[in-house]
Order: structure tokens, then C-alpha cells, then sequence
């Protein structure tokens, strides 16, 4: 082989490997984004399901309190879709 050859395999060889390694750490931000985002993701949902957990007897008597109010408590007729829904989450 001769040595202009040579040098320019070398020379690719040398560009091959330093894309590489480029190319893996890429790959490792790009999985660790994915797992930050994920955590993210998890941690809101956990917020808003312990917010709704620990608010939800706040929101009953509020409830209860607007339909004394409304004099809506004793027809069933009509009844109010949050206390529906919070009947069926207690169920």
C-alpha cells in the first residue's frame, strides 16, 4: 500500500472512531433524557393524585355545604356529577 493510502485510511479510521464515540454519547443523554422526562411525567401525576387524595374531604364538605345551600339534597333528580364522580372513586 502506499503511503498516501495509507495516511488517508488512517485518517479515516482516526474520524470513524472519533464519530463513534460521539455518537455513543449522544445515545447516553438521549437515555437519560427519556428517564428525567419519565420521572417528570411520574412525579406529576403522583402530585395531582395525592393533591386529589388529601383535598378530597375538603371538596365533600364544600359539596355537602353548596347543596344545603341549593336546596339540591334532597332530589336525586338533580344530582351533581363531581359527587357522582367522587361516589364512584370511594367505591
Amino acid at each position: 500500500m502506499d503511503p498516501e493510502s495509507k495516511k488517508l485510511l488512517e485518517e479515516t479510521l482516526a474520524l470513524a472512531r472519533e464519530n463513534n464515540s460521539i455518537l455513543h454519547k449522544v445515545r447516553s443523554v438521549q437515555k437519560w433524557s427519556i428517564y428525567w422526562q419519565t420521572l417528570k411525567i411520574l412525579l406529576i401525576v403522583g402530585i395531582a393524585f395525592g393533591a386529589f387524595y388529601f383535598l378530597e374531604p375538603f371538596v365533600n364538605k364544600f359539596i355537602n355545604i353548596w347543596n344545603n345551600i341549593s336546596g339540591s339534597s334532597q332530589q336525586e333528580i338533580n344530582s351533581n356529577p363531581v359527587q357522582d364522580f367522587l361516589k364512584k372513586l370511594s367505591n
